[in-house]
C-alpha cells in the first residue's frame, strides 16, 4: 500500500477502495492534505458533520494506515490526526475477486468524475506557459518497455520536484497532477497488426 509496507491482500484492497470511495472519508483526507492536521471537532465544523461521525471515520482511516494520531497534540478525549504518505497501484483487474473489482470500479468512476472536472478547470484557468495551470497533450510511439521506463522516470520527476507538505517552501501550493497513457486501439499499420 505505502512504500516499504507489505503487499496488500485482496480483502485489504477491497476495504481500501470502499474507504476511499466514501464521500466523507475522502473529504476528511482532502482536508488533512490541505491543512496538515485536525481533530474530530474541527472536521465536524468544517465539513458540516457531527463530531461523533467524524471521530468514527477518523478511526477507520487510521485502521487502514491512511492517517495517524499526533500524540504530542492529543490529550484525553481530544485526538489530533494527520495524513500519512500514501502510494498505491491498483493491480491487474484479472486477478481481483469480484467484490474487489466492484469496489475498485466504483472508486475509479468517482475519480473519473473528479478528474474530468479538474481537466476542465485546468483549461479554464490556463494563463499561458508560465502560469500555475498547465495542460499538455502529446502522442508518440513507444514499446511497452519504453512506456514502463517512462512511467518510472515520471514518478522520479514528481519525487524530485515535489515536496512533502511539512517541507514545502513558503511559496509552494498544492498541485494536482494527472497522467494517462493509453495505446491506440488495435488495428493495422502498414499491413501489420498493432496494439497489445
Amino acid at each position: 500500500m505505502t512504500d516499504g509496507l507489505p503487499e496488500m491482500t485482496s480483502l485489504e484492497r477491497t476495504a481500501l477502495y470502499k474507504s476511499l470511495g466514501n464521500p466523507l472519508r475522502r473529504r476528511i483526507l482532502e482536508y488533512l492534505g490541505r491543512h496538515g492536521e485536525a481533530n474530530s471537532t474541527v472536521l465536524a465544523r468544517e465539513l458540516g458533520e457531527s463530531s461523533g461521525t467524524t471521530s468514527y471515520h477518523l478511526r477507520k482511516l487510521a485502521e487502514q494506515r491512511l492517517i495517524e494520531e499526533i500524540p504530542e497534540k492529543s490529550a484525553g478525549r481530544e485526538r489530533w490526526w494527520r495524513a500519512l504518505p500514501f502510494s498505491h497501484t491498483t493491480p491487474d483487474p484479472a486477478g481481483m475477486s469480484p467484490e474487489e473489482y466492484a469496489a475498485a470500479a466504483r472508486l475509479a468512476h468517482l475519480k473519473i468524475d473528479f478528474d474530468t472536472a479538474l481537466y476542465r478547470r485546468a483549461h479554464e484557468e490556463y494563463r499561458g506557459p508560465e502560469g500555475w495551470a498547465q495542460v499538455q497533450r502529446h502522442g508518440t510511439w513507444m514499446t511497452r518497455e519504453d512506456l514502463l521506463a517512462f512511467m518510472r522516470d515520471y514518478r522520479a520527476l514528481l519525487d524530485r520536484y515535489g515536496h512533502p507538505r511539512e517541507e514545502a517552501p513558503q511559496e509552494a501550493r498544492p498541485v494536482l497532477v494527472r497522467f494517462y497513457a493509453v495505446p491506440e486501439p488495435v488495428g493495422e499499420w502498414n499491413g501489420e497488426p498493432t496494439g497489445p
